[in-house]
Formats: C-alpha cells, sequence, structure tokens
C-alpha cells in the first residue's frame, strides 16, 4: 500500500484518495521573473517522479502546476529590462519548458497561470467577504481576517500568539489586525491592472492557488506539494482561505521537496553560490543532473556540488556501460520477479528513490554477471533495467550516445578518438605492445577510457564536471 508522509499530520500514512484510483494533484509552480535555478529543478523532477510512479502504478492522476505571470518582482523585472511584464513572462516561460524538456520532466496536465484567471480569483475573494472572512481597506486593498479562521497555524505549527506580537509580520495601519493578508491589491499608478468591485487592482500571491486548485481540481485537493520554503505562510494562507470559503478540507496531503544547498550552505545570490538550471546543463548531461536530484529522498535537502555531480555522472555510467552492446528484450521475461516488487516497496513508501536505485544497482550487477556468462536471460535483464530505470525517468539516452556524450570544446573529439583507436589496434597487430600502450594512455591523459573485449574495442568519456 502506498505510503505517504504528510506535512499537516507530520506522519507517514496510508494513502487513502477521494474517487477510487484517481488523484488530483496540485503543485506550486514558478513565480516567471528569471531563469529557473536548481532549486526549482528539485521541485520540478520530484514531483515529476511521483507523478509517473503513480500512473505507472495505475492511477489516474490530474497533475496541475500553476504559473504566476503577475508578481511585483516581476513587475520590477519587466521596468527594470524595458520590457512589458507580457513579453518578460512569455519569454521566463518559454524557457522554463525548455529546462524541463531538458531534465526530461513531463508537462503537467494543466498549468494554470493567474492572469488567465482573474475572474476565478475575483469570485473566490468575493466568497470571502461576503462569509465575512475578507473585508477592504480604505486604500482599496482587500484583506483576509486571519484570527476569524480557527486553527490557522495547523501546516506550519505557527502559533497565533506568537504572530499576534508583530515579530513577524508588518504592521499596516490599513488592517484590522497585523496578522491579516492581503487578498487583492489596489493598483497603483502605471501598474498592469485589472478591474474588480473594490477597484483595479491585482491579486495577492496566496489567494491564486486557492483559486486556479478549485477550478482545476475541485475543493478538496488529494494531494497539495510544493518547495520548501512555502509550508508558511504561502500554503497556511491557502488553507486559511480555502477553508473559509468552501467549508471544507483543502488538501488530504501535504508533501514538501527538501532545499538544494550549495557545498552545505543555503544557495542565495548574495552569497554567489547561485545556479540557475541552465548554467549548470552547460557544465553537465541533463540526465546526470536528473541523476542527482533522485538520489536523494525528495524530502530531505541535497548538496549540490561539484562532486556530487561527479558521483551522479559515475552512477549513471555503470547503468549505460552495463547496457552497452546489448539488445534489449521488448517484454522481458524470466528475470527474478523480486526485482519489480522491491522497487515497488521502496516507491510505496514515501516515493523512496535511494532503495529503488539501490534495487536497481542489484539488477545491474546481474546484468553483468550474464554479460560474462553470456546468458540467455542477458537481452531481458537489460531490458527490465530499462524498464524500471524509465519510472524515475532514467536512462532515456542510448549507451553510446551517454557515454560518449557530444564534442565539446577543448576536448577531443568522437573522430579523433575513433582514429587513435585504429591507430592503437594497428600498433598492437604489428605487436608494438608500448606504442598501444602509450595511444591508451594518451587517450586516458584526455579523459578516454578504452573496453576491450572479443568484438572489438568500445571507449566512453571519463566522469569530469
Amino acid at each position: 500500500m502506498l505510503q505517504i508522509y504528510n506535512t499537516l499530520t507530520r506522519s507517514k500514512t496510508p494513502f487513502e484518495p477521494l474517487q477510487a484510483g484517481k488523484i488530483g494533484m496540485y503543485v506550486c509552480g514558478v513565480t516567471v521573473y528569471d531563469y529557473c535555478h536548481i532549486g526549482h529543478a528539485r521541485v520540478m523532477v520530484s514531483f515529476d517522479v511521483i507523478t509517473r510512479y503513480l500512473r505507472w502504478s495505475g492511477w489516474e492522476v490530474n497533475y496541475v502546476r500553476n504559473i504566476t505571470d503577475v508578481d511585483d518582482k516581476i513587475m520590477r523585472r519587466a521596468t527594470e529590462n524595458g520590457e512589458t511584464v507580457e513579453h518578460l513572462t512569455q519569454r521566463m516561460i518559454a524557457a522554463m519548458h525548455e529546462d524541463e524538456q531538458a531534465l526530461s520532466v513531463l508537462r503537467p496536465d494543466h498549468e494554470p497561470r493567474v492572469t488567465a484567471h482573474m475572474d476565478n480569483i475575483i469570485a473566490f475573494i468575493t466568497d470571502l467577504i461576503d462569509r465575512g472572512f475578507a473585508y477592504r481597506a480604505d486604500n482599496g486593498d482587500v484583506y483576509y481576517r486571519v484570527e476569524k479562521f480557527e486553527g490557522y497555524g495547523k501546516l506550519s505549527g505557527q502559533q497565533i500568539e506568537e504572530l499576534r506580537s508583530g515579530a513577524r509580520v508588518e504592521v499596516d495601519v490599513l488592517k484590522e489586525s497585523p496578522l491579516d493578508f492581503v487578498l487583492w491589491k489596489a493598483a497603483k499608478a502605471g501598474e498592469i491592472s485589472w478591474p474588480s468591485p473594490w477597484g483595479d487592482g491585482r491579486p495577492g500571491w496566496h489567494i491564486e492557488c486557492s483559486a486556479m486548485s478549485r477550478c482545476c481540481i475541485g475543493t478538496t485537493l488529494d494531494i497539495h506539494g510544493g518547495g520548501p520554503d512555502l509550508p508558511f505562510p504561502h500554503h497556511e494562507n491557502e488553507i486559511a482561505q480555502s477553508e473559509a470559503a468552501n467549508e471544507c478540507t483543502y488538501a488530504n496531503y501535504w508533501m514538501h521537496a527538501g532545499a538544494v544547498r550549495v557545498n552545505q550552505e543555503k544557495m542565495s545570490k548574495s552569497l554567489n553560490n547561485f545556479f540557475t538550471i541552465r548554467d549548470v546543463l552547460k557544465a553537465y548531461n541533463p540526465e546526470v543532473v536528473r541523476y542527482f536530484l533522485t538520489s536523494a529522498h525528495y524530502r530531505s535537502y541535497i548538496d549540490y556540488s561539484e562532486s556530487s555531480l561527479t558521483e551522479a555522472r559515475s552512477a549513471l555510467e555503470r547503468f549505460y556501460q552495463a547496457l552497452q552492446g546489448v539488445e534489449l528484450a521488448a517484454e522481458p521475461q524470466g528475470v527474478n520477479p523480486a526485482y519489480q516488487q522491491r522497487f515497488c516497496e521502496a516507491m510505496d513508501d514515501d516515493f523512496n528513490t535511494p532503495k529503488a536505485l539501490a534495487v536497481l544497482f542489484e539488477l545491474v550487477n546481474e546484468l553483468n554477471s550474464a554479460k560474462r556468462e553470456k546468458s540467455a536471460l542477458l537481452p531481458h535483464l537489460a531490458g527490465e533495467l530499462k524498464r524500471l530505470a524509465g519510472v524515475l525517468g532514467l536512462l532515456q539516452q542510448s549507451p553510446d550516445q551517454f557515454l560518449k556524450g557530444e564534442d565539446k570544446a577543448g576536448e577531443i573529439s568522437a573522430v579523433e578518438i575513433e582514429t587513435l583507436i585504429d591507430a592503437r589496434k594497428q600498433a598492437r597487430d604489428d605487436k608494438d605492445y608500448a606504442g598501444a600502450d602509450r595511444i591508451r594512455q594518451q587517450l586516458l591523459d584526455q579523459g578516454v577510457v578504452l573496453k576491450d573485449s572479443r568484438e572489438g574495442t568500445t571507449w566512453y568519456r571519463e566522469t569530469t564536471s
């Protein structure tokens, strides 16, 4: 049975859907004012793996992930760049999709944008005002009455008494209480805005997800997910809004991906350790990055470093070297069913990808033994490895494509490598073994490893940054 760790209950419990065989999952997406960074990639890949496994297991998943395309940061960046908000957001959304495609992240079923759901957002705020949970301030802003909602803080563990002191909130004389948060911001001169019953303006950050999740899934979600920084205040405020307006539980399971640290430090621009996805992909194969992000449990923090990426590359090399030169069975048969059973047990245990990968490494060991023994089971073991790894979005390339890689500036080219391999073969045929060894070492010095077999010589590029 599938078990999920629920941030709300702080425990791992059996998953029970609202509707048999179906899952409605909403994940908070990106505010598109800049290129996506490696922290965004962690959330993208984590929930992609979760969605892939759920569907592979037979669940019908409605996966919704929003795009915030109007926001103070977006407006400031557009002004700095001298471009319109729409032009900026379209550029960044296109870039986000490019990054996702490179990382083999499948598109969600629905990708609602705030600007396309303004009517739903205004209707949601109207519901809250009608129920007495929201009010219009003198300046045209609309605020949520936090202290009217019983149970505020249940997700994050925040206490109303502690918050009321004002230590963590900005005091605003326009609010009835310093705890209240904005639902609708009155427009200032020159700002992008939409008409509403309270005057021209735009939505606050928290209300958009409550409105769009209700529109795309319903009043109660099976799963709500997001990044490590979202339980408070964003998700806490979503609960307050949604449960006040809909008079029912907002989400039955809350899932949060862990943070990305860089060399054991928090990633931030001020520390100059901030990496966009496209920066990382200039140095590393996208599948190496995906493996790195998958190799840790989705809830744990993960440390981004050169050594971590090198380890990820080495792990994938083991997989691809095992598959190299092997014809894969389209429908594997005769493989020990314990591999799939233990893989599923790991994934059913709150999507424990490290344990699932450990099962795949055991399969690699048997595959390598079958290679040495020329076992008839070889193509079936290879097919099973490819099949199970595919559930995680891994082993999507051919072995040669991954191991040989693309020619890069400053590196020896594939043509040059093959020429040297031919020269080495000629040297060996001429019994010039010292010359053959010099060529092997010459290639090794340039990061190229040769593997000799009865079928000939194959090669791959050694792990580098």
